[in-house]
């Protein structure tokens, strides 16, 4: 039985050459200069080149929420404040904005204390009309500097919006201008100074790229369900190598360090295809990231995987005191333990129950780690 610990921070081409390399061309290939020529980083040329055949056009499967109503403006300052008091991070600079405009496209916004039944990393920011909440990430032991992610907070975890606050803005303005049809303005006006920082209006139009997707790839960022819409293209498109090009490129560490999403993904797609072992592989790197950032359900990753219940079993027993002895026996340091078992019980939170059932013994692991803020933080609630 193969069983894995959980990282503590979630954690045939010479086509190539008819491509034609721009600045950013360029500095994909330098990024990578120590490696060979592989499959993604053709994959990352195509997409900035717009050689693939368009996903959508203009108005076409758009994920963009119409403005409905121009709502009365709360302030940011309690969001603001939780952030540097209760959260002990540094608020991102443009959050007024952001906030602003998820209120202009017709969402609530709520209390970042307002965290009953939600993951205890989530800071939430709006709640839309179907009952979706936006929210701010905390990773417990983010690196330094990095900022936190935007995501949309589901039943058995996150799934990632946008890698911060400014892509997030930038995307929901290339979207409002890309369909020009229900734009009035009003998020260009909710956006204020920091969507002129980001995003020229009529942008789109004057890059003359028609299909929104490529346009974000491209001008924009990475995101998980516009690199998914594509893979799923390339499939209905017959298209199967390009398929499998996007996914393998879609699971590269540096774009999405953290979520397992990128990896069950892959598997997913491996699996289409008849690729059953390598399948299988990508499946069980997947489970060794939070199994609350998979996008989905523990069990259908590890059927893929080719796991029973082994995994689960195995972090059941970490989190006992036996566990916890036979870690230090081995030389483990406290501190690691305490927040390997806080990283175990989140898992555990994701499959098994609810948020709150382990919430105090998440807050004691961290206090043991040392991390006494992110303790009061997980606790807080309104």
């Amino acid at each position: 039985m193969e069983v894995h610990a959980r990282p503590q921070f979630p954690h045939c081409f010479s086509a190539a050459a008819e491509l034609g390399l721009d600045a950013l061309h360029l500095l994909l290939l330098e990024k990578n200069s120590e490696s060979n020529l592989g499959l993604w980083t053709v994959e990352a040329l195509a997409i900035a080149n717009n050689r693939n055949p368009p996903l959508r056009t203009r108005g076409e499967n758009s994920t963009l929420r119409p403005v409905t109503k121009k709502p009365t403006l709360m302030s940011s300052r309690g969001h603001i404040s939780f952030i540097k008091d209760v959260a002990a991070t540094r608020p991102p600079e443009h959050l007024h904005y952001l906030l602003k405009m998820l209120q202009t496209r017709g969402e609530t916004i709520i209390s970042p204390g307002s965290r009953q039944g939600l993951i205890p990393l989530a800071i939430p920011l709006s709640e839309n009309h179907s009952g979706d909440v936006t929210a701010l990430l905390r990773w417990p032991t983010a690196p330094p500097g990095m900022e936190m992610p935007v995501v949309e907070v589901r039943k058995n975890g996150v799934w990632l919006l946008a890698k911060n606050v400014d892509q997030y803005i930038h995307r929901m303005l290339a979207e409002e201008d890309a369909d020009c049809q229900e734009s009035n303005g009003e998020l260009f006006h909710a956006s204020s100074e920091a969507g002129k920082k980001l995003y020229k209006r009529g942008d789109f139009t004057e890059s003359h790229i028609t299909n929104l997707d490529i346009y974000l790839l491209k001008k924009v960022g990475l995101f998980p369900d516009v690199l998914e819409r594509k893979v799923m293209h390339h499939f209905e498109e017959g298209d199967h190598v390009s398929a499998l090009v996007t996914g393998e490129f879609y699971t590269k560490k540096e774009y999405f360090p953290g979520f397992g999403r990128p990896f069950v993904f892959n598997a997913e797609v491996l699996l289409k295809v008849g690729r059953n072992i390598e399948a299988k592989d990508a499946a069980r790197v997947a489970l060794k990231s939070p199994w609350w950032t998979l996008g989905c359900k523990y069990e259908e990753v590890a059927e893929i995987a080719q796991w029973e219940d082994e995994q689960i079993e195995y972090i059941k027993e970490k989190v006992t005191e036996e566990g916890r002895q036979e870690d230090l026996k081995k030389g483990k340091a406290p501190t690691q333990i305490a927040l390997d078992e806080a990283a175990f019980l989140l898992d555990l939170a994701s499959i098994e129950g609810s948020w709150a059932d382990f919430l105090e013994r998440i807050a004691e692991c961290y206090k043991e780690a040392g991390l006494d803020d992110i303790a009061r933080f997980v606790l807080y609630r309104d």
